[in-house]
């Protein structure tokens, strides 16, 4: 039997619009975060960096899924 095989070869597209959609996810996560860090009193160089991190997670999805 033969095996259904996508015309693109099966690899996930990143294009350039997706990139920078991915950097303004990041930069949008990141400044909600500090928002709501600061408006719950939560504010420190660890809240800081868990919430850069939490936001470049989420730009590398938004790119790596062609969102």
């Amino acid at each position: 039997m033969a095996a259904i095989t996508p015309l693109d070869g099966g690899q996930i597209k990143k294009s350039r619009a997706s990139l920078v959609g991915g950097i303004a996810v990041g930069i949008g996560v990141f400044v909600l975060w500090a928002a709501i860090a600061q408006d719950i009193g939560a504010t420190g160089s660890g809240t800081t960096m868990l919430g850069a991190v939490v936001a470049t997670l989420a730009g590398l999805w938004i790119w790596r899924a062609d969102l």
